[in-house]
């Protein structure tokens, strides 16, 4: 259940919660139904672009957060246009839609063109689309849903929906 009193697993240094952006990779792991899900959050600045490939290579897909009220920006394309190169299925998180003024329905169409604009493999251009509040702790499938006591559970369950599972024939041991 979110708490916001709770410890951050990513952004977790003062610059990086004070401006809400990821200086340095990090890595976390979380326990959700039958599964282990590892995450990796990276810099988005093409000034990181060694990191970016580097962590693209070690997962299976990625969770392209998007600010709901700027829209995709140079390092959204830049990490897109890397995860997309790397033939990695992504889901697309619209966040800060409980800031007024946020233009969710417009940055969609920018989303969608960036998208056609990096690659014509339709696999990877036909992504699941979520709402978010990162900082209310809510995750919504629909723009119009009320945000429930569902928490992030949206995201989770497209994340097993739609990421292909880890293509290795070895297996790790907890």
């Amino acid at each position: 259940k979110f708490n916001s009193s709770m410890e951050r697993a990513m952004d977790s240094n003062e610059h990086e919660k004070e401006r809400g952006i990821t200086i340095t990779s990090k890595y976390t792991r979380l326990y959700y139904k039958d599964y282990s899900l590892h995450v990796v959050d990276t810099p988005g600045h093409a000034d990181f672009g060694g990191e970016v490939e580097r962590i693209l290579s070690m997962v299976d897909g990625v969770v392209l957060l998007v600010d709901a009220t700027e829209g995709p920006m140079s390092q959204t394309k830049f990490v897109l246009g890397k995860a997309l190169a790397a033939q990695k299925k992504a889901i697309v998180v619209l966040n800060k839609i409980d800031r007024d003024g946020h233009r969710a329905e417009e940055v969609e169409s920018e989303i969608m063109e960036l998208f056609f604009a990096l690659s014509n493999n339709e696999d990877l251009v036909d992504y699941p689309l979520l709402y978010a509040s990162a900082r209310q702790g809510y995750v919504c499938k629909l723009l119009g849903d009320v945000p429930g006591k569902e928490g992030v559970v949206p995201l989770l369950d497209t994340i097993l929906d739609h990421i292909p599972p880890p293509n290795s024939d070895v297996v790790l041991q907890e």
